[in-house]
């Protein structure tokens, strides 16, 4: 892999001299506070747009163009991404937290990935040479190159623990529609192996177009379950002894610290997918637009989230929930019919977090080469061949991690508490500060002092899930195995709903 970009690449040199001399003035002229307030709004600059304009133009005589997306187009990205499978974990989730904390996190969660997602989106308005979450990293972090390799492991190790969690799933599709015909490590492989197909297409516009077709047959997925589940006598594994559906509006008693944060963390993971931002921005003809994207899937995840989480809920209760939420469906027509409709997310969703790591490997390895625009041997056979290893790589994470809440609950937190919190608190600190100073929440009176106490709240969280969240997701692994809930690495046992 070669080095990340230096600190001309990052431009930060010029710019601590100039917000130096930004600051002095500042202190002196609150009419220029207001000013800036409004150049800033959107951290837009012609500078920015002509180095749009720039790259585009680089582009025009290459038969592979990347910067091709409209806003329209990255919209689809995003609802593949956030129109997932995970919807079928927050009726589980409700029924650890109670209803009326699970809707609230709902929505709270929403508000604030929503939030952090539009920071992200100015971040990059500001320095349009940024290609993905690994130079944010760098820039935020005193441009140190420790910072850069730091951020490149992580998002690539989220965004293969992401393609294992689909092989697991593919598996449990493979596995709930042919009664376990084969061992369970087969239909790991042939999942990894038809994701990896799926995954050669080198744009985000090409896999826009897949991408509304899967973020359509999930809802229709998830639609089917509602039902389904509402038009059933009993859910699964109904007993007279354990008796009707308890739905509980708090949290019931007994209720651990490690189920608790498991299902916090569940929720969470839906949501965090800011990871991925950086390089949809990088790829849109007009970044200005992102924030249009990104509202429309916001909107679209708490009506959708909510329904299905609460409604599943209430006819599946605290005695018969399973994660996902097919599982509790009893009639196994029913059970095939709405699995079977979520299976192009199970493939595409994997396909998306494997072309952003293989993209970041690839541009990196052939920069300013005709390889990396141009459709060549050595381009594709390397591009293939990235892709090749990630999928490799997550097979093996899905067999030594077999089991699906526990799973999204280590990577919720292990890397959503820094690419879905503490990088964008620092990260609107970070441009305040070359805006304002070093006292840009005093020089921003209320505002300011809102904005810094929101996002050091931010870090806190992300470091929350760090500690007490990384704990409590292991734990729960741990606990698990002794119950003898999950089965083995590498087991050929059915998985299966």
């Amino acid at each position: 892999m070669a080095a990340p970009h230096t600190s001309e690449d990052l431009d930060r040199r010029g710019d601590e001299d100039r917000q130096s001399s930004l600051s002095d003035q500042l202190e002196s002229s609150p009419d220029k506070v207001k000013d800036l307030e409004n150049q800033r709004q959107y951290g837009t600059s012609d500078s920015d747009t002509d180095d749009v304009g720039r790259q585009i133009e680089m582009e025009a005589g290459n038969s592979i163009k990347y910067r091709t997306c409209s806003w329209q187009k990255t919209a689809a990205l995003l609802f593949s991404e956030y129109i997932c499978l995970a919807i079928m974990s927050f009726p589980w989730s409700y029924s650890i937290l109670g209803l009326v904390p699970g809707l609230i996190l709902t929505v709270v969660i929403a508000a604030i990935v929503l939030y952090t997602s539009l920071t992200i989106w100015r971040f990059c308005l500001r320095h349009p040479h940024v290609r993905d979450v690994c130079d944010i990293g760098q820039h935020l972090f005193f441009n140190s190159k420790i910072a850069w390799y730091l951020t490149a492991v992580m998002f690539l190790l989220n965004n293969t623990f992401i393609q294992g969690l689909h092989c697991l799933v593919g598996a449990e599709w493979f596995n709930t529609i042919t009664g376990h015909a084969t061992c369970t490590i087969t239909f790991s492989f042939v999942t990894a192996v038809i994701s990896w197909i799926f995954s050669l297409p080198r744009t985000f516009s090409t896999l826009s177009k897949v991408a509304t077709f899967s973020a359509f047959f999930t809802f229709v997925s998830v639609m089917l379950a509602v039902i389904f589940t509402a038009i059933e006598d009993h859910p699964a594994g109904y007993t007279p002894e354990k008796g009707e559906p308890k739905v509980t509006a708090i949290p019931v008693p007994g209720t651990t610290f490690v189920a608790g944060v498991n299902a916090f963390l569940n929720i969470s993971y839906t949501f965090i997918g800011q990871i991925t931002l950086p390089s949809f921005i990088a790829e849109m003809k007009e970044p200005r637009d992102f924030w249009k994207s990104v509202t429309a899937v916001t909107v679209a995840e708490i009506i959708v989230f909510s329904l299905v989480g609460a409604i599943v809920y209430a006819y599946t209760g605290n005695q018969y929930m399973t994660a996902p939420a097919f599982g509790s469906i009893s009639n196994e027509v029913y059970k095939k019919v709405s699995f079977t409709f979520m299976v192009p997310t199970l493939i595409f969703l994997g396909v998306l977090y494997a072309s952003v790591s293989a993209r970041f490997i690839f541009f990196r390895i052939f920069e300013g080469t005709r390889h990396k625009g141009n459709h060549t041997v050595v381009g594709w056979a390397s591009w293939a061949g990235i892709l090749a290893v990630l999928w490799a790589l997550a097979f093996v994470i899905a067999e030594v991690i077999p089991f699906f809440s526990d799973l999204l609950s280590i990577m919720s937190s292990l890397f959503d508490s820094f690419f879905g919190f503490i990088f964008w608190g620092v990260a609107y600190l970070r441009m305040r500060r070359e805006d304002y100073g070093p006292n840009f929440y005093k020089t921003r009176g209320v505002r300011g002092w809102l904005g810094f106490l929101l996002n050091v709240a931010l870090i806190f969280v992300g470091l929350f899930f760090l500690g007490p969240g990384t704990y409590a997701s292991v734990k729960s692994v741990v606990l698990n195995y002794e119950a003898g809930t999950v089965g083995s690495a590498f087991s050929c046992a059915d998985n299966g709903l």
